[in-house]
């Protein structure tokens, strides 16, 4: 047998990727827009199914979002939201 299929493989997260909730969001979305998907639809598709292949993996989004708990998305959904809203916030 091939014994490189024993080996543990290591991967690495590029220095420049995007940590915070706001920036996962940000490559998703532009991702799905540049793929010709709604973007709007196919994230609230994957909040409500959990569904990773709502998700395109073009510019590694679907490996990015799956870094967030799906209530992370949901709550920065809201947090905008209310932030863009409520001048009192």
């Amino acid at each position: 047998m091939n014994s490189r299929m024993d080996e543990t493989r290591h991967f690495r997260i590029p220095a420049d990727a995007p940590e915070s909730a706001a920036e996962i969001i940000e490559v998703v979305y532009q991702a799905l827009k540049a793929k010709g998907h709604d973007p709007i639809m196919q994230m609230v598709g994957y909040i409500i199914s959990g569904d990773p292949t709502y998700i395109t993996s073009y510019n590694n989004a679907r490996s990015l979002i799956r870094r967030l708990e799906r209530d992370e998305l949901l709550e920065e959904f809201v947090r905008f939201y209310i932030m863009e809203h409520d001048k009192d916030y």
